[in-house]
């Protein structure tokens, strides 16, 4: 890891070398479950509530023909959606991997425009059958999981249960062929009471997974969606990615145009000035000569900022850790600088990386007028393969407000990122702080 300027980075225990205690690891599983256990619960209330949605959004399809089903079905199936968000946000903590919206975007129009684009998108009908299964499937994996700790529970406490209620109740805890008389007898299924506190413990982390799995395998997009999607991604990302090409293209033109060439013209008319004056005056020959050389310079300067442009040296000689250390140096706010990359990435990511990183910074610059900007650059590998993502980081102490829409150049940092499958999210608040994330998929060398 490599830093420039004074940023301390706690290290966590693992860092030092420590192993964890085998009792902070019990202590992690037993508040895993007992979350889960609350999970349970809340999923059981929300399957009812899923069998309502499902009885109500039936009943406006079947009235879709009267005037008053339109509004009905739209509303329901807005709650529905919104219903199948949450289960999804569930299942994805559990998988530990996002499950996507499959929906195609509701045109804008009239009511009956907007529900037949409703009506056509699968998903709409996955989402009714997703309701309809999980009101059966729910009761046997987290509501199993919630009947096991409560029939431990109950067991573990039968004696007293029969103590404090009615001698009508709690006699027959295995059926009527085993009936109790007395708090003595009742110590008899008091050991039933760890056997299911036991099963709970052991398949709730399972069952939890499996109602994860079935949300996902409804609620998810399916391959041939994807598929589209990924298509249309491409063809989207690929349009941008000539437009960018396109207008850098403009760009270096004009800039070769105005700068370099004007100056190289000027250096040929000077240059033939003074072979017509060099017979005559001397000195004024001189003077053209100096004058030339001035505009050989700026040329080479121009030259030299529009290569800069292109792809700078610093990228080149020292990797993307030492051209962000450049930046972080011209820049004329305190920047902090934390890199942690193993090696050298591909030349087109380096390129892609530093150049967002430097929008970002020039946006912060100019825009958020900040006292103190950090920059943190991380490579995660995926296991067992050198591919893994990139991950940059923009932070600043300025006013905020900064917005993909808001004209500051991030679009643009967006579209350059796309081309190579990257993302852009930005957490600006009116009043600051600013943090822009940046992520490119990629393999190190």
């Amino acid at each position: 890891m490599t830093r420039t300027g004074e940023h301390q980075v706690p290290l966590s225990a693992g860092q030092l070398g420590e192993r964890p205690t085998p009792g902070v690891g019990r202590r992690a599983a037993v508040a895993l479950r007992v979350s889960l256990l609350g999970w349970s619960f809340v999923l059981l209330l929300g399957s009812v509530l899923g069998f309502t949605l499902l009885t109500v959004w039936t009943t406006s399809l079947t009235v879709v023909v009267f005037w008053v089903g339109v509004p009905l079905t739209l509303l329901s199936t807005v709650l529905v959606r919104w219903f199948a968000d949450l289960h999804r946000r569930w299942a994805a903590d559990r998988l530990g991997e996002p499950v996507a919206r499959p929906y195609v975007p509701t045109p804008e129009g009239s009511w009956p425009t907007r529900l037949w684009a409703i009506a056509r998108d699968p998903a709409t009908w996955r989402d009714w059958a997703w309701l309809a299964v999980n009101s059966i499937t729910g009761w046997f994996t987290y509501g199993l999981s919630f009947l096991f700790f409560v029939c431990g529970v109950v067991y573990l406490s039968y004696p007293l249960l029969i103590a404090l209620t009615p001698p009508t109740v709690f006699r027959t805890p295995l059926g009527n062929g085993f009936r109790l008389h007395s708090v003595q007898e009742s110590f008899a299924v008091v050991p039933l009471g760890p056997v299911f506190l036991l099963l709970w413990y052991t398949t709730a982390v399972r069952l939890a997974n499996l109602n994860a799995l079935v949300i996902r395998t409804l609620l998810a997009p399916t391959a041939q969606a994807q598929l589209r999607a990924r298509v249309a991604q491409l063809a989207a990302s690929r349009a941008e990615t000539l437009d960018t090409q396109a207008g850098e293209l403009r760009r270096i033109e004009r800039d070769l145009h105005d700068g370099a060439q004007a100056r190289l013209v000027s250096l040929g008319m000077s240059l033939g000035l003074a072979e017509q004056l060099l017979p005559q005056d001397p000195q004024a020959v001189a003077e053209l000569l100096a004058e030339a050389r001035a505009s050989t310079a700026g040329a080479l300067a121009e030259l030299r900022d529009l290569v800069r442009g292109i792809h700078p040296p610093v990228l080149a000689d020292r990797g993307l850790d030492g051209a962000l250390k450049s930046l972080a140096l011209a820049n004329p706010i305190p920047t902090t600088v934390v890199t942690s990359l193993p090696g050298r990435l591909p030349a087109p990511v380096e390129s892609a990386a530093y150049f967002a990183v430097a929008e970002a910074l020039t946006n912060a610059i100019k825009h958020a007028r900040a006292h103190h900007i950090e920059i943190g650059v991380e490579f995660t590998p995926r296991p067992g393969t050198t591919a893994g993502l990139l991950t940059m980081r923009v932070y600043d102490d300025g006013r905020g407000g900064a917005a993909l829409d808001a004209g500051t150049g991030l679009r643009g940092v967006a579209r350059r990122l796309s081309a190579f499958d990257g993302t852009l999210t930005a957490d600006s608040p009116p009043g600051g702080p600013t943090e822009i994330r940046m992520s490119l998929p990629c393999a190190s060398s």
